[in-house]
């Protein structure tokens, strides 16, 4: 399995150093606390149509889950990371993680039967030291570093913050038959994205209630819901994409070569 090229900064690793060297001009640290991002892998890819993990498949030459961890392992205030997956995909995660120098890696875990069953196995596995937690899927590869430290940011100070874009289409409700019955206003919607990142207490409380109550979440800023606490939503972008589909990894290639061509072309600026 090739080995990325980590040699260069890339332009959000010199952004994170100029935002430091900001920081440092006003006398105020960057704020960082212990945060342990997830990264649920355990997925069965049905709508994939390739009969494996979708977070194995190749993205311009790079397994897609390698693009994830290593947008975590970039960013400053992520200090471990533990995957959880499918038992048959350990091997495989844990070969990834060492081809492409995923340091923090603190565990690969086998995963439960929904995903909010495998949150729960990962953090089985986090350190002591853990403050805050960062959920994220695996399959969501073009998350960068710098959005990771932005809702970082804005999780440290409200407890609770998750990456979301606004909706754009125009957004209709229909019966079972397929009939329009409604425009919905789409000013307040928001698609959910990950990472979703929160106080570690905040989740681990809210988590154990959910099972408790035997409440489904179909994400895990619901399970905060549930207990009433506000989550802040943080504008990632449309590029922030999840790879579900076929269609989804021509998209991704797209980003990511449209990434690397104006990255050059800064270089070459410079």
């Amino acid at each position: 399995m090739a080995k990325s090229n980590r040699s260069k900064k890339s332009a959000e690793q010199l952004t994170h150093e100029v935002a430091e060297v900001l920081y440092a001009a006003a006398g105020v640290p960057m704020p960082r606390k212990y945060t342990t991002a997830i990264i649920a892998a355990a997925g069965q890819s049905t709508r994939m149509g390739t009969g494996g993990s979708k977070q194995l498949l190749l993205l311009c030459g790079i397994p897609v889950l390698a693009h994830t961890l290593l947008a975590y392992e970039r960013a400053r205030s992520i200090h471990e990371i533990v995957v959880v997956c499918r038992e048959q995909d350990i091997p495989v995660i844990r070969s990834i993680a060492e081809d492409y120098g995923i340091r923090k890696l603190q565990a690969v875990v086998r995963g439960g039967e929904t995903r909010q069953e495998s949150v729960l196995c990962g953090l089985r596995h986090i350190s002591k030291k853990t403050q805050f937690v960062a959920i994220a899927d695996g399959a969501r590869c073009l998350t960068t570093p710098q959005q990771i430290e932005e809702i970082c940011r804005v999780a440290y100070k409200t407890r609770a913050a998750s990456a979301a874009t606004p909706v754009t289409d125009t957004v209709k409700r229909a019966d079972r038959y397929g009939r329009i019955t409604e425009t919905v206003d789409r000013e307040q919607l928001y698609l959910a994205q990950t990472p979703q990142i929160f106080d570690f207490n905040l989740y681990h409380a809210a988590a154990y209630y959910a099972l408790e109550n035997k409440f489904s979440a179909t994400d895990d800023n619901s399970l905060i819901e549930f207990i009433n606490h506000p989550v802040r939503l943080v504008d990632c972008g449309r590029e922030n994409i999840k790879i579900t589909t076929p269609v989804d990894l021509i998209f991704a290639e797209a980003i990511l070569r449209d990434r690397a061509a104006k990255q050059a072309a800064t270089e070459e600026d410079r």
